[in-house]
């Protein structure tokens, strides 16, 4: 009896590329409340769900996580919709999922530059990645506003889901605009974690794929 081999991994980065920054735009310019983060939530479900597939197992473990993410991710994006799960757990159940999406596609990522080098797909998983770490520190920032007393932003009292995301890319990137600064320690603390985590990425990973890029153009 033969032994069930691996599926062969399609490697479907680009994809997964494109549904987090449709996220990080939507999040951006849609009006907050309980529809647009259903809508938010769904999205970077389904780029879990394209990470799950571009794995390297076999074909019916593939199915099978494949059918549990979908039924869990269809669920909990319906009750969320409808209002029934407390904003505060939405944005930490969508924390982890963003951060679940580079914890399945890391390995595949690596075995396709140990086999190919730094193609497009390899460049834009990378980038996936750099997405999703801004939005899981967007949704801590939001579950920290939601749970702890006063405002999470200084000389701030309002705040939404936009302004999160933004504030993330913000601190991701080292932009510094100054329109909004964290209020308190918990705030200060993620900023600072935020802003180490993105530049050192952006100085190994993607300066090494970057770099690996052109030296395959160039060959």
């Amino acid at each position: 009896m033969s032994t069930p081999q691996p599926a062969v991994a399609q490697y479907r980065y680009g994809m997964v590329f494109v549904l987090v920054l449709t996220v990080v735009v939507f999040l951006i310019v849609a009006p907050d409340g309980d529809g647009s983060r259903a809508l938010a939530f769904a999205l970077v479900g389904a780029a879990l769900l394209v990470s799950i597939c571009t794995s390297r197992e076999r074909t019916v473990v593939l199915r099978r996580r494949a059918v549990i993410g979908t039924v869990t991710i269809t669920i909990v994006t319906l009750l969320t919709a409808v209002g029934v799960i407390p904003h505060s757990i939405t944005l930490a159940v969508t924390a982890l999922m963003a951060l679940a999406v580079p914890a399945t596609l890391g390995g595949g990522l690596l075995r396709l530059v140990r086999e190919r080098g730094a193609t497009a797909q390899a460049v834009a998983g990378a980038l996936a990645i750099y997405l999703l770490v801004g939005l899981a520190f967007a949704s801590a920032i939001g579950f920290v506003a939601a749970v702890e007393p006063g405002n999470f932003f200084a000389g701030s009292a309002g705040h939404s889901a936009s302004d999160h995301v933004y504030y993330s890319f913000t601190v991701l990137t080292t932009t510094g605009f100054g329109d909004f600064t964290a209020a308190h320690g918990v705030g200060r603390a993620l900023a600072v974690l935020e802003m180490l985590t993105g530049q050192i990425y952006l100085v190994t990973v993607i300066g090494i794929l970057v770099g690996r890029r052109v030296e395959q153009a160039r060959a």
